[in-house]
């Protein structure tokens, strides 16, 4: 059995105006021995920015800022921009995460070329009515969303004035292009993760997407498998690429009688074809057992969405009960060894 140790609370909540409330599901980049990490700060009233800290090594604290460093701006994001992931490609740092603007969750982008200054590059994700949706569903006989657990309310349009749209979130970025392309994964609102191929400054358009949707069976990543990930799997950290293919970590989610649990899982893709499982733990590398995973904002959390690699190390931050910030820690070559002892 895998060897996995909670190292603990890495960060919580302050009396700052903008993480009162809490800090959770972070971004994490390593460079050098220092870790960046852009997190979810939640304010009263669920209003939600980006803050920022810096560890010396991974899980020494060594600076924190005491205000955002990234805000609502746009009508888009007025309730808060929420849940980052951060990778690098070739020179380029491109930080995702989710807009709300109190109906509709969609996943953004803001590029930067040294972690301090960023610039927003707006919606990635389609931007389609449940109506537009069902058109497109229903224009390929191949496509059968009730199979991926999604819900066509087809009598919702909108609320409160505003357009309700198909919710598309958890966009996250390999982080290096493959085959020349760049790939990302997404979640449109169901149970199965999908994966597409993109120039995210310029090919993500409206007629990008009506093609995708059309043939949007074949672009399926993976479907829930096991009992702990059986009412949906989400997107979680990065993939990071080993010698045996891309270590995937995510989010799985099981109902139980106290309600919705949510663990850590892994599998690991094909380097050059990730639509291609390799392997998946068929038990959750970690899930809720202390305190404060079992008790906070949402209960029973632990939702994977940072990681870094000191020598053989893996290090997993995650939001625990949507209310502060733990990490968990293991060898990488261990894991990928139980991993490839499950192969597909």
């Amino acid at each position: 059995m895998l060897n996995v140790k909670k190292e603990g609370i890495i960060l919580e909540k302050t009396a700052l105006d903008f993480e009162n409330s809490g800090v959770l599901n972070p971004a994490a980049i390593r460079e050098g021995e220092f870790v960046h990490l852009f997190y979810r700060a939640v304010s009263e009233g669920n209003y939600s920015s980006i803050g920022y800290c810096k560890l010396n090594g991974p899980l020494q604290m060594e600076i924190r800022l005491d205000k955002p460093i990234l805000v609502p701006e746009f009508d888009y994001e007025c309730q808060g921009i929420e849940d980052p992931r951060l990778v690098k490609i070739e020179d380029l740092y491109y930080l995702t995460y989710t807009a709300f603007d109190g109906i509709n969750a969609l996943g953004c982008l803001a590029t930067s070329k040294d972690l301090i200054h960023f610039e927003k590059r707006g919606i990635l994700a389609p931007q389609f009515t449940h109506g537009e949706f069902i058109k497109l569903v229903k224009a390929n006989p191949l496509v059968d969303f009730k199979r991926y657990g999604y819900r066509i309310e087809e009598g919702i349009h909108q609320k409160d004035g505003v357009k309700m749209l198909v919710w598309d979130k958890n966009i996250i970025f390999f982080p290096r292009k493959i085959d020349g392309k760049y790939y990302f994964m997404h979640r449109i609102r169901g149970k199965v993760q999908f994966v597409a191929t993109a120039d995210p400054l310029q090919g993500l358009t409206p007629t990008f997407w009506q093609n995708y949707f059309l043939q949007v069976h074949e672009a399926v990543l993976f479907l829930p498998k096991y009992d702990h990930e059986l009412s949906y799997i989400g997107g979680g950290c990065p993939p990071i690429e080993t010698d045996f293919g891309w270590l995937l970590i995510y989010h799985g989610v099981k109902n139980s009688p106290k309600g919705n649990v949510y663990s850590a899982c892994a599998a690991l893709l094909d380097l050059e074809n990730p639509q291609k499982e390799i392997a998946r733990l068929p038990y959750p590398l970690f899930k809720p057992e202390y305190q404060w995973e079992l008790t906070g904002e949402v209960n029973n959390v632990c939702f994977p969405t940072g990681a870094v690699v000191f020598e053989d190390t893996l290090y997993i931050y995650y939001g625990a009960a949507d209310e502060l910030i733990a990490c968990a820690s293991m060898s990488l070559s261990e894991l990928t060894k139980e991993l490839l002892a499950h192969k597909k």
